[in-house]
């Protein structure tokens, strides 16, 4: 009978004979040059979407102090919301995992044109489901309750807020476009901006001056437009000096 170990080690010897690829000890050891890198783009990711959830937390705080309506319907634009930006959102890995492919096989202008398809397909995808949501915005809200008021309050944070499906889409492709090049804190830089000097404040300040929703859904809007140009900006930066750089 086979020990374990024993069975382990012929299984090795026929894998390695089989593919050419070989394991040992040294395979096990820690890389520091590895993990540096891994923690320079890992680290600002997490720090950017832990940030991303406390404003969210702050957003939801501004529309709770509005009253009881307004926080139900704050509560489920965000969660239709969250099931629309599944598109979107799913750029930002996808670009990031192929572009850092083609770039890690010296394919830097298949990388851009990863990027650049992104962009036209979240875009497509924005414009066309913003149009489609200013017609059905009652009958969506209405899915999740029958009070009247918080129907009216939903649609009209909705019917501002969808815009974010386009912008968000566009700074989400070049926020993977930037971690493929291994500069993650750009995609970490251009959020914290857009938070602190659009999100919060403009929804603050719409919540306190407007009765509408459809200002403060407008808001976020007008953080992703920012981030928008601070990665079109930073793209532009990159591409002049021979894109990624280590």
């Amino acid at each position: 009978m086979l020990t374990d170990n024993q069975c382990t080690d012929c299984s090795c010897r026929y894998y390695e004979k089989k593919t050419g690829i070989s394991l040992s000890k040294n395979d096990f050891k820690i890389d520091r040059k590895t993990i540096k890198r891994l923690l320079k783009i890992g680290i600002p990711v997490a720090l950017q979407d832990g940030f991303i959830q406390i404003a969210f937390i702050i957003i939801t705080i501004i529309a709770n102090r509005r009253g009881l309506d307004t926080a139900a319907a704050v509560g489920i634009v965000e969660k239709i919301i969250s099931f629309l930006f599944l598109v979107p959102s799913s750029m930002l890995s996808t670009v990031s995992a192929l572009g850092a492919q083609n770039i890690g096989a010296g394919k830097r202008e298949r990388a851009q044109r990863i990027l650049y398809y992104a962009v036209i397909i979240t875009v497509g995808f924005g414009v066309m489901i913003s149009i489609i949501i200013q017609f059905i915005a009652e009958p969506v809200v209405g899915l999740f309750t029958e009070n009247a008021k918080v129907i009216v309050l939903g649609s009209q944070y909705i019917r501002g807020y969808i815009f974010d499906c386009i912008f968000a889409g566009v700074h989400f492709s070049f926020s993977g476009y930037f971690c493929a090049c291994g500069h993650s804190e750009i995609s970490f830089i251009h959020n914290i901006i857009a938070i602190l000097l659009v999100r919060i404040p403009g929804v603050y300040i719409t919540a306190k001056v407007f009765s509408s929703l459809f200002p403060m859904g407008l808001a976020t809007v007008g953080g992703s437009l920012l981030s928008v140009i601070i990665c079109v900006i930073a793209y532009a930066w990159m591409k002049k000096k021979q894109g990624c750089m280590d």
